[in-house]
């Protein structure tokens, strides 16, 4: 066998979207991560020398990093937004304790509250002005990104349930959604008009072929809160984003994680996406989901990170072989982990995965 990643892969954005789009099988595996920690990136870049060249003091160092990493590993596309949008919430710190560190230790949003929890911290909440968010780094991928790859529209974007728990603190949110309502749909309200705008400044820009949104509306169990409160408070703004960008011709997809069978059929039926991300195999396997609803969405990832992080070369590589002849067939998968590259995965047990998935052959 060959060293790691050394079988050849070019970018195909074109491919990518077929596949996503349900098209046939693909010539080939495509890979797809809602992120990579940055450590991971970091560590990427030292063992394979990849920033060979670029000079950390242009002004665009971030973005040529972007399209050497994720050209290297074997991406099609870069993930990118608006920047300047960040929102202030009430975060605790605890040590970072995975072999990749992060120095100044993990952050986690407060539970109990947030700092919107009455009218009063609504209106004196310091919104940011989606007008005025830049979109410099999109501007340097119109005019420079290859050709053969894409921008995936995404990063700090379409987090409803994710805001509404962040924001308000999720206590004090179910609380609210029995004693003040109408609060909880202020809050809904701004966060779509917001990402509304976001949107609509992202699909001017042709190199952004995909629009993908992230937005956690559950755990192992369930939804974290009713079905009918998602319908009413979360659902809707993807509803609108998904439309905005099938009017545009760009597949939406949606990250989600926790147990949302519930909402599954709103997801596809109503909501419209196009292919859902984060499995986690004590929830549901990708390949029970590509059974289950592969003939109507793309599914993305599923090689589950608990697994990652603790299985051995063999098993790794005999994952992906089993995942990709269950659901590589007739197109609508892409490899990935089941939620994000994070960086208490053992950095080989990362690089087994893509390369095993680049010596697939259907």
């Amino acid at each position: 066998m060959s060293g790691l990643l050394e079988v050849p892969v070019s970018p195909d954005c074109e491919g990518l979207l077929r596949n996503i789009r349900r098209e046939g099988t693909p010539a080939r595996t495509h890979f797809i991560e809602l992120f990579l920690d940055p450590e991971v990136q970091e560590a990427v870049c030292e063992r394979f020398d990849l920033l060979s060249g670029l000079d950390p003091g242009d002004p665009f160092f971030g973005e040529k990093r972007q399209v050497a990493i994720q050209t290297f590993l074997g991406y099609d596309s870069v993930r990118c937004g608006l920047e300047g949008l960040a929102m202030p919430l009430r975060r605790e710190e605890t040590p970072d304790t995975a072999e990749l560190s992060r120095m100044g230790g993990r952050s986690f949003v407060d539970e109990h509250a947030g700092p919107i929890t009455s009218w009063e911290e609504f209106e004196r909440y310091p919104w940011p002005d989606p007008e005025r968010a830049s979109t410099r780094a999109l501007e340097w991928y119109e005019e420079r990104l290859p050709e053969e790859m894409c921008v995936i529209g995404s990063g700090g974007f379409a987090h409803f349930a994710e805001y509404l728990t962040w924001l308000m603190g999720y206590e004090t949110l179910c609380l609210a959604l029995y004693d003040d309502r109408d609060l909880v749909a202020a809050i809904s309200r701004k966060l779509l008009e917001m990402y509304r705008v976001v949107l609509s400044r992202m699909l001017a820009f042709d190199c952004v072929r995909i629009i993908w949104g992230s937005d956690d509306m559950g755990f192992r169990t369930s939804t974290l809160i009713s079905p009918d409160d998602l319908r009413e408070f979360v659902l809707p703004g993807h509803k609108m984003l998904a439309a905005m960008s099938h009017a545009v011709g760009r597949p939406y997809l949606l990250h989600c994680c926790g147990k949302i069978d519930l909402i599954m059929e709103d997801l596809i039926e109503d909501v419209g996406i196009d292919a859902k991300h984060s499995f986690e195999d004590t929830i549901e396997s990708v390949i029970d989901a590509k059974t289950r609803y592969g003939d109507r969405i793309a599914l993305l990832g599923g090689i589950d990170v608990d697994f990652l992080c603790r299985a051995d070369e063999s098993a790794i590589r005999g994952r992906v072989r089993e995942t990709l002849e269950a659901c590589l067939p007739g197109g609508g998968y892409c490899l990935g982990t089941g939620n994000s590259v994070a960086n208490y995965i053992p950095l080989d047990h990362y690089l087994w995965m893509l390369d095993e998935g680049r010596r697939f052959t259907a």
